[in-house]
């Protein structure tokens, strides 16, 4: 083949097939079931005369991504190699990387890099932690964990795609920030360490740090809380807030119930007000006003209770009938629940329907007080001047769960799970609410205007242990000391936009650590989701999480001091997870504690924990990619994945695939959702927040190709009877593409 090319400085040359070919070859070092001429063929009855040499790479690297099937899975790490190649060339101008000093002094002049790292740092401790940067372990990524650092992690110019850096210095300038306040004589241990432990997938991190931290950006909270109050002040700030948020990269959970219902009296009768309606869609504009940093669009869930005088329109704001002025679709909606809720629907009972204008202290007794709740809720249905109406219990129950069925995007709140399960003192710092992704339930107080001291928005910063790539729980004590470390430090590192983020993130200093590649870590222990066997490893291991967690935050508080508002939480009576879960958990699994908890309950009450939450399951959509984990706790659909993004699809092999293909549990092989509920109620016992967790229901499995509703029902009870505290998605089975994940809540935010 004789056609010439046009290299990066534009002069003209003939195509060189040797150096493609030596290039290719490299890639498939050690790599089997891959052909490097399948690859050379593929790529060049694409070429054509004049080709730029980036263009040419990029086919090359397509052609062997193309080739990823069960068949040859190792395709995977053949495309991802060529396109480690191909992005240092273009970052550098070779392969090679520069020095961690010269790169970092560069990256600050140009305004791309935070310049407290030159400030921060001598030139000898940067030669020191840049020898001990290894940057082949930028060969161990799965193509779509190169493609997703470069849509995603990578500082670049995204106007013209001009790429600075590569994976490995994320992992090292990470915690240089974070660490950079320690004192000199231990910092660079803290950095080795955490860049082992990220840079070797032990642990995951989040869209935002991975993508902000090291650059002039400083708000790096994945889930923004903000509650709103009912007055035209409240809403505004909200609203104001959101789009703050928003471009920050944030997901956000808005609390709406507050407001009063349409109708109702404003100003002692001087007018009717329009109702939730009109300002949900002004959230809706909000939220939709500006991109994440151009990372991604903003997203945002909003919830209300399920005896909301309007609740039978608010349910119906998603689903595709209706006409645009009494739908609000680019949203996503929670329904909060109660114990007295569920019990009128089990009895055959009326739900009554009030606004919570007309009803004093009824909507604060929903979150702080059951007892309280049930006594003002029938003192004012029997009340005959209070607005009201009554509606079968089956009948609202059946239209949440037909609604959430066919959007899959009305969400479960247990609130008085979130708030007797939780560690904050409910009568002091009550849950209101979570966040988009339903795994953060966090204090919050309503704002009255953008500089108001007394609200509060809740924010909460995210990462997960990568259970597959543990050789031994005992690995959790380091690492859980390493995050709680670096995230704690984040909270007095990055900026506070607004006051009441910044009193409450100070005050509270919450983190949410979860876990990841959960379908993997089952699966080379030989366990399932459906049948119960991996119910005891679950246990073991998130006791072993939540332990390890609050020791290092009891640790950190020994260091540095407890938290401001420790006195809030429930962990300060000496009161934790392992007391507070539902007990009817036992008979699913009644294994048994295997830490010294009872030493470190006193160590906590004596000495205070550092941060107020220490844990919460995400999604983990992104960042599974990154580390070729399974996605969060989710079981994968298939063995190869296809998720789609802006950089077209994307396919991703489970990890383990050749080993232990048959000892993987597919979603759509998993006969019902009560194993899966199980083990998630299994994690909840332990879980200071709250889980994403979802419900999948295949339609083919039941007559007609229906999923009854009854079924929905039985798992909604199910889960909140196990102790549960929210739903996520409602997947259903459509027999498109059983590999086809989509981008889930990293299309809006909070996942890692």
């Amino acid at each position: 083949m004789k056609i010439n090319i046009t290299k990066r400085n534009g002069s003209i040359e003939p195509l060189n097939l040797d150096k493609i070919h030596r290039v290719i070859t490299w890639a498939a070092e050690g790599l089997d079931d891959v052909s490097v001429s399948e690859v050379e063929l593929r790529s060049h009855l694409q070429f054509s005369e004049g080709m730029k040499t980036s263009d040419i790479h990029e086919i090359i690297i397509k052609s062997a991504a193309d080739l990823i099937s069960e068949r040859a899975p190792d395709y995977q790490h053949l495309a991802a190699r060529l396109a480690i190649f191909h992005l240092r060339k273009k970052a550098y101008g070779q392969y090679l990387p520069p020095s961690l000093y010269d790169h970092v002094t560069k990256l600050v002049d140009k305004g791309l890099y935070d310049k407290g790292l030159a400030e921060d740092y001598t030139k000898e401790e940067m030669d020191e932690l840049g020898q001990y940067i290894v940057h082949d372990r930028d060969l161990s990524f799965s193509y779509a964990a190169v493609k997703q650092l470069e849509g995603k992690y990578l500082v670049q110019n995204r106007v013209t795609g001009r790429i600075y850096e590569s994976p490995q210095f994320i992992y090292m300038l990470v915690p240089m920030s974070l660490f950079a306040s320690y004192d000199k004589t231990v910092r660079v241990d803290f950095i080795k360490r955490f860049y082992d432990a990220a840079s070797k997938f032990k642990i995951s991190l989040p869209t935002p740090i991975m993508g902000g931290v090291r650059t002039p950006t400083r708000q790096f909270s994945s889930c923004v809380l903000i509650d709103v109050d009912d007055s035209l002040d409240s809403i505004n700030a909200s609203a104001s807030s959101t789009v703050n948020y928003v471009s920050k990269r944030a997901g956000i959970g808005l609390n709406v119930g507050r407001i009063r219902a349409q109708g109702s009296l404003i100003r002692g009768g001087e007018a009717y007000h329009t109702g939730m309606i009109p300002f949900i869609k002004h959230f809706q504009s909000a939220v939709k006003s500006c991109s994440q940093g151009g990372l991604r669009g903003g997203a945002a869930t909003l919830f209300y209770p399920l005896w909301h005088l309007e609740v039978e329109s608010l349910l119906v704001l998603k689903n595709n009938r209706g006409v645009e002025e009494n739908r609000a679709r680019h949203l996503d909606y929670g329904v909060q629940i109660n114990r007295l809720m569920y019990s009128r629907m089990i009895k055959g009972e009326n739900i009554t329907l009030f606004s919570p204008s007309d009803v004093p202290g009824l909507y604060e007794a929903f979150f702080s007080n059951q007892e309280e709740f049930e006594k003002l809720y029938v003192q004012y249905e029997q009340d005959e001047s209070i607005r009201k109406k009554t509606v079968k219990a089956i009948d609202l129950f059946t239209q949440v769960a037909q609604e959430r069925a066919q959007t899959g995007r009305i969400y479960i709140q247990n609130v008085d799970h979130c708030n007797a399960h939780s560690s904050f003192d409910p009568k002091k710092a009550p849950i209101y609410q979570s966040n988009l992704c339903l795994e953060i339930t966090l204090p919050t107080k309503p704002l009255n205007s953008l500089d108001d001291e007394n609200g509060e928005i809740a924010l909460c910063t995210l990462s997960a242990f990568n259970l597959g790539a543990l050789e031994s729980l005992d690995e959790l004590e380091e690492l859980s000391d390493l995050l709680v470390r670096a995230l704690d430090s984040l909270l007095t590192y990055q900026d506070y936009p607004m006051k009441a983020a910044m009193n409450a993130s100070i005050g509270r200093r919450t983190l949410g650590v979860g876990i990841t590649n959960l379908a993997y870590y089952l699966a080379k222990n030989y366990k399932r989701y459906s049948d119960g066997s991996g119910n005891r490893l679950m246990h073991r291991t998130m006791e072993a999480m939540q332990y390890y967690l609050l020791k290092a935050s009891n640790n950190l508080a020994k260091e540095q001091g407890k938290c401001e508002l420790f006195d809030e939480t429930t962990y300060s009576k000496g009161i934790l997870p392992i007391d507070t879960y539902k007990k009817e958990l036992d008979l699913v699994c009644d294994e048994p504690l295997h830490y010294d908890w009872e030493a470190l309950r006193k160590d906590i009450v004596e000495h205070g924990l550092r941060n107020s939450t220490l844990s919460s399951l995400m999604p983990c959509e992104t960042s599974s990619q990154i580390s070729n984990s399974t996605n969060g706790i989710e079981p994968p659909r298939g063995y190869i994945s296809v998720k789609s993004s802006k950089d077209g699809i994307l396919k991703q092999v489970v990890p383990g695939f050749k080993e232990l293909k048959n000892n993987y549990e597919l979603l759509w092989s998993i006969p019902n959702n009560k194993g899966y509920i199980e083990l998630v109620a299994v994690m909840q016992k332990f879980v200071d927040q709250a889980i994403s967790a979802n419900t999948n229901y295949d339609p083919a499995r039941f007559e007609d190709d229906r999923v009854p509703i009854k079924i929905v029902l039985q798992d909604l009870l199910t889960a909140y009877k196990l102790g549960v505290k929210t739903l996520y998605y409602h997947n259903t089975r459509d027999g498109a593409n059983d590999n086809m994940d989509d981008e889930g809540c990293e299309g809006g935010a909070c996942k890692l």
